[in-house]
């Protein structure tokens, strides 16, 4: 029987000026062209590691890389070709991405929000396929690559949305029923019993990689945008109130670049809830994110759906 006790949350705050040097090394960030994402690109960029913006448009990713080169620091980045719906492009971002010499983080923080029902991988829903699918699919094929020259982190963005969601493996699709928060819920619940489950399986193996969970709080993002007009006046409220896109990007700054940091750890900003603050530190994960035996269960989900198998048996009981 599993543990579901809630287990202490040690407050040691982590801010931006405690991103360590990064030169030399090179980091992939999904959904790097906008919102957090851009930002956690700026924040390894700028402190000297080479990024590859991981993103589908081939545009925005451009100006993205202008943005950032605007800064007076000379920086090294690179645009990966990746919609994380298709597994078809998942698999040549994989091989285009295992021609760098080396991979030393991969923070998969990409995602969509409550929009309309549709379909990716495998059939299922888009929310569960991009946000989790995709990214389960992206680390399994890179694993060998993060493995190699001492090991990489994989940092998983994870979200407040997953405390009181479920998994509800009768209706991935959504056939039976789709409510968009609901399944917006369950894919961030996904990305933090995979985060946590892909750590588990790391050390069992013994591999040299290790895997850290995130989330940004309230952020300002684009993931408001289909919420038609009320998202036009909640995304930039957002920013003012609460979180700007640059503080959200900071827990996953810290999963990525913290000396301190060790595998199996969950970071998010300090203040109102975790919903905002300037400063970040271990986060609360809900004992349904810490079952090991239904990450298990997702993880064999994932498996067949999309036909990747990281190659990782299951941690000792």
């Amino acid at each position: 029987m599993h543990d579901t006790r809630i287990p202490e949350i040690i407050h040691v705050s982590f801010a931006f000026s405690d991103i360590p040097e990064l030169s030399g090394k090179t980091a992939i960030v999904t959904g790097a062209n906008t919102g957090i994402g851009l930002e956690i690109a700026r924040g390894l960029a700028r402190k000297g590691a080479r990024v590859l913006l991981a993103c589908r448009d081939g545009d925005k990713a451009t100006a993205a890389i202008e943005d950032i080169s605007r800064g007076p620091e000379r920086v090294d980045l690179d645009f990966l070709p990746l919609d994380l719906a298709n597994m078809a492009s998942i698999r040549e971002a994989a091989r285009l991405a295992g021609e760098e010499p080396k991979i030393d983080m991969l923070v998969n923080n990409a995602g969509i929000m409550i929009p309309p029902l549709d379909h990716a991988i495998g059939g299922a829903e888009s929310q569960f396929a991009v946000n989790h699918l995709g990214h389960f699919a992206l680390t399994g094929l890179l694993l060998g690559k993060l493995a190699a020259d001492g090991g990489a982190r994989v940092v998983s963005q994870s979200s407040i949305a997953h405390r009181g969601a479920k998994i509800d493996f009768d209706n991935l699709d959504g056939s039976r029923g789709y409510v968009r928060t609901q399944f917006y819920g369950q894919s961030k619940l996904a990305n933090l019993l995979f985060a946590l489950e892909l750590d588990r399986r790391l050390r069992a193996a013994g591999s040299p990689v290790v895997s850290i969970a995130c989330h940004p709080g309230v952020a300002q993002s684009e993931l408001t945008r289909h919420m038609g007009v009320l998202g036009k006046i909640f995304g930039p409220a957002v920013g003012i109130f609460l979180n700007t896109s640059a503080q959200g990007a900071l827990p996953a700054l810290q999963a990525a670049t913290d000396p301190a940091a060790e595998g199996g750890d969950y970071y998010g900003p300090y203040g109102l809830r975790e919903m905002s603050g300037n400063t970040s530190g271990a986060a609360y994960a809900t004992p349904t994110a810490r079952d090991p035996l239904l990450a298990a269960r997702l993880w064999a989900k994932s498996v067949e759906l999309t036909g990747v198998d990281p190659g990782l048996p299951p941690a000792a009981a």
